[in-house]
């Protein structure tokens, strides 16, 4: 467990992630980290967008739909 510490930035509240932590998330400064609502009411902090995750599998739902199509058109 790590805690952090809140802090005020101009007119928000913001935390600082010790190095270890950034290190762990594999973030960068500018990076981009996620918040996500867990169903039990507790928060996850993640690297990974699930947008993208649920964009991607569509992704490859049409491109494995449209297998023959695609292999004809990259020739």
């Amino acid at each position: 467990m790590v805690e952090l510490k809140i802090r005020k930035f101009g007119n928000s509240l913001g935390v600082v992630l010790p190095k270890e932590v950034i290190n762990r998330l594999q973030t960068e400064e500018d990076g981009r980290l996620f918040l996500i609502e867990a169903g039990d009411g507790d928060y996850r902090l993640t690297p990974y967008d699930p947008g993208f995750e649920k964009k991607m599998r569509k992704a490859e739902e049409i491109m494995s739909r449209y297998r023959n199509t695609l292999h004809a058109l990259s020739k």
